[in-house]
């Protein structure tokens, strides 16, 4: 062998190493797949923190990139680590010692990244309170007095409305009482009317039982009209007449003088005077006329016979005046 030869690894240990590298990414890949990812719970604040991926790629001919996730939220749930495997370092292949004892100088050549451009992380979005807006005072002065005058409209409207409803029910009110007015003014008027027919009925009825009476009373005195002379002493009074000097008679008679009037009186089977005359004057002529007017008020006790029957009776009558 050359010397060249001894200072280079051999094909088939770099070779192996290589493969091996690349199955422990592969399997650090599968296993980081397999593993999952708990659901991050991020509560609601004005500004959430963004989480951050870094991807990290190995060279493109060998090595399967590992992404290395950063996370940054609050309240994360605790992740189980993830190991990254280091990358290996090609180990040294020592040579037989032919001749000269030398170890074999490995050199390394660091492989730069591919750099892959990293995906934009979609912030979360979170919902911010709206901010109230500043508000003039002059503005909400107006807005004030416009809702004033709104409320004050309003009220004068229901105030307009009761007012209007009071009127309605206050004239139904007055229609009521006119109609049940109308209604007692006919029910009284239906009630005279019927009181005034059992009047007028009452009073036939009585106008005729006095006529009966009468009838049977001239019938009676039919059978008997010979009137029979009593004095006055034999009369009694059922009511007996006011007696009284008329004072237009006094300019004719002097004061304390007595005058007397002699009277007839034709007395009925009933004790009524049916007729007066004059049997002797008092020499006043006014006296005369008022005694006669004045005996008419008063009605005597029927005058009877000897068998009890009453009959008509020619009545004398003195009466005497004293003069005031």
């Amino acid at each position: 062998m050359s010397s060249t030869d001894l200072a280079a690894p051999s094909r088939k240990l770099l070779f192996a190493a290589i493969i091996i590298v690349v199955a422990l990414h592969v399997l650090t890949v599968i296993a980081l797949a397999a593993i999952k990812t708990p659901e991050l719970k991020v509560e609601n604040k004005n500004e959430a923190s963004p989480i951050e991926i870094e991807l990290v790629s190995l060279p493109a001919e060998t090595a399967t990139p590992v992404a290395e996730v950063k996370t940054v939220a609050p309240k994360e749930e605790p992740r189980p680590p993830v190991v990254e495997q280091p990358q290996p370092k090609s180990k040294p292949v020592v040579q037989p010692k032919p001749k000269t004892p030398a170890k074999p100088v490995v050199t390394e050549t660091k492989v730069q990244p591919k750099v892959t451009p990293k995906e934009p992380v979609k912030k979360q979005e979170t919902k911010e309170k709206p901010k109230e807006p500043l508000i003039d005072p002059k503005i909400a002065e107006a807005a004030a007095n416009e809702q004033r005058k709104l409320i004050a409209a309003q009220a004068e409207r229901a105030a307009q409305q009761a007012q209007a409803q009071a009127a309605r029910e206050a004239q139904a009110n007055r229609d009521a009482q006119a109609q049940a007015a109308r209604e007692a003014q006919a029910q009284a008027a239906r009630d005279a009317q019927a009181a005034r027919a059992a009047a007028e009925a009452k009073a036939a009825k009585e106008a005729a039982a006095r006529a009966q009476a009468e009838a049977a009373a001239k019938a009676a005195a039919a059978a008997s009209n010979t009137p029979v002379n009593f004095t006055a002493t034999n009369a009694d009074w059922a009511s007996a007449p006011n007696f009284s000097f008329p004072d237009r008679a006094a300019r004719r008679a002097s004061s304390g003088d007595v005058l007397e009037v002699v009277l007839v009186l034709r007395v009925n089977k009933q004790g009524g005077i049916d007729s007066v005359s004059l049997a002797k004057s008092s020499g006043n002529t006014l006296l005369d006329k008022e005694a006669q007017r004045q005996v008419r008020s008063g009605k005597f006790k029927p005058f009877t016979n000897k068998s009890g029957a009453p009959v008509v009776g020619n009545v004398t009558l003195p009466i005497a005046y004293k003069v005031p």
